[in-house]
């Protein structure tokens, strides 16, 4: 019991140690935050980071905003024209873009022309080439370059509006019917000068215009559209082209009262479009006569081959429905295309389109109006009735071998005076002048009308026996010889041959 008692405590062991401190307990999750949260503010790598993230979409807002409002500015105060290369003015324009910048670039320096605001200017670093041929009247050929707006951007000053101008290409899917990539011109300026475009377009219309002036255009399918072929041609005079008397009266004056009867035909609910047969034999004018009215007139020529590849009924259909304003539709040897209703090549390709849709598009219910057709053939005997009834051909008419007056006033017209040419153009003039000059023998009148005489009599007589000679092949002597050789030469160019007869 004494040694229990005698044991010190512990207060007498330590009486200096204070008792261990209590902390009171501290929630978990605000002790968390406030780690997170000084080892943030006291780690510079993370306020870096989070300043420069702050940063970036500060500058995506103001990138945004400013497309936003660049976009909203742009169409606020620009305005834009597109046109593609299946419209006219296409070509219109690039012609003219090639003028002015011909003109641009000719000045001694390539600005002299800024600040002229009466003249148009351009500039332009892209440029692509167009060759043209050029046939000289001794028969050689000239070659022009001509150098074209490429695709890319260029800048033009038009009425003292600037404007920019975009070509583009696409080559990733190109035109299946032509395989020709599509093209877009989009030109851009500002807004309160979009009535700048329509006098634009309508100089470039101007201009190509002139450029065709006094010419013959001939278009032939491309694709489903029609596109000019080659240059414009020289018009050929109407007289030049020798027919039987009253024959080309007789044609001229029926298309002629075609086209002044319009509202007669409206009136009365008659579809407008009219159609002509002219057949014969080979070389007696057939053509040439429809070339030389068309000129006349003031039209062009639209050429379609019905044995051509990958033209079906639907795509004639729609070439015959889309004509060119003034053009006539041209179908020579139409026999050749439908003979016997079947048509196949020496290659066993067979045409597609077939004998009932050419009926159709010519006056079917799908066929188009305001239309004159012209159709040749040198074998108006193997031609399907249906094809020749009234409606279809509305005048046919026989372009025969050469008579007798004919050889005559041809003779005539190449080793004589034309009498007709009083008024003649100045083109006609100058080619007299110059087939005048290169030797061609200009006869005199009285030995012109016994060498004329001559020449009809003996017509005659080879006519008689039953032999025959067309127009061409005696234009073609009447080129490579004078007025004696020809006359002397002409006995050897008579062939066998049946007249023709006209059809009912």
């Amino acid at each position: 019991m004494q040694q229990a008692s005698s044991a010190p405590s512990i207060e007498h062991i330590a009486p200096n140690v204070p008792p261990p401190a209590t902390t009171p307990p501290v929630p978990v999750g605000k002790d968390g935050g406030s780690f997170l949260s000084g080892l943030l503010s006291d780690n510079p790598y993370f306020q870096a980071g989070f300043g420069i993230m702050g940063v970036g979409v500060l500058l995506g807002f103001l990138r945004q905003g400013s497309m936003l409002g660049a976009t909203t500015l742009r169409r606020q105060m620009l305005v834009s024209l597109e046109m593609n290369n299946k419209d006219p003015a296409y070509d219109y324009f690039l012609a003219w873009m090639a003028v002015q910048s011909a003109r641009t670039h000719a000045g001694a320096a390539p600005w002299s022309g800024l600040f002229r605001s009466s003249t148009p200017w351009m500039r332009s670093h892209q440029l692509g080439v167009q060759t043209l041929q050029e046939q000289r009247k001794n028969g050689s050929a000239s070659v022009l370059f001509k150098l074209v707006a490429a695709p890319g951007t260029h800048y033009l000053r038009y009425k003292s509006v600037w404007m920019q101008v975009k070509r583009e290409r696409e080559t990733k899917s190109p035109n299946l019917m032509t395989g020709m990539p599509w093209e877009t011109i989009t030109i851009t300026t500002l807004s309160g000068d979009r009535v700048v475009f329509t006098k634009l377009l309508a100089e470039a219309r101007d201009m190509a215009m002139r450029g065709q002036e006094g010419k013959l255009v001939i278009n032939i399918p491309w694709g489903i559209e029609w596109k000019p072929f080659g240059q414009p041609r020289r018009k050929r005079p109407l007289r030049s082209v020798v027919l039987e008397k009253g024959v080309s009266e007789k044609i001229e004056s029926d298309v002629k009262a075609f086209l002044e009867r319009r509202q007669w035909y409206a009136d009365r609910g008659i579809p407008y479009r009219r159609g002509y047969l002219l057949h014969g034999p080979p070389g007696s004018g057939k053509s040439s006569y429809i070339q030389a009215l068309a000129g006349a007139l003031n039209y062009d020529i639209c050429v379609l081959n019905l044995s051509e590849r990958g033209l079906a009924d639907d795509k004639l259909i729609h070439l015959l429905s889309n004509t060119p304003e003034r053009a006539f539709v041209l179908i020579e040897d139409i026999d050749a295309a439908f003979n016997k209703r079947v048509q196949t090549s020496e290659d066993g390709y067979q045409s597609s389109v077939t004998f009932s849709g050419f009926l159709n598009a010519l006056d079917g219910v799908a066929s188009g109006e305001e239309r004159i057709i012209f159709m040749t053939t040198n074998h108006p005997e193997r031609l399907d009735p249906a094809l020749i009834r009234p409606g279809r051909v509305d005048l046919a008419m026989l372009i025969d071998d050469a008579s007798p007056q004919q050889a005559r006033r041809l003779f005539e017209r190449f080793y004589g005076r034309d009498a007709s040419a009083e008024g003649e153009s100045e083109i006609v003039a100058q080619e007299k002048q110059d087939q005048v000059e290169e030797g061609w023998e200009r006869v005199p009148e009285a030995q012109l009308s016994e060498m004329a005489n001559k020449m009809e009599r003996l017509v005659d007589k080879e006519a008689a026996e039953g032999r025959r000679i067309s127009m061409a092949a005696l234009q073609g002597l009447f080129i490579r010889s004078n007025a004696r050789e020809a006359v002397k030469d002409v006995r050897t160019l008579f062939v066998a041959r049946q007249p023709t007869a006209p059809v009912q």
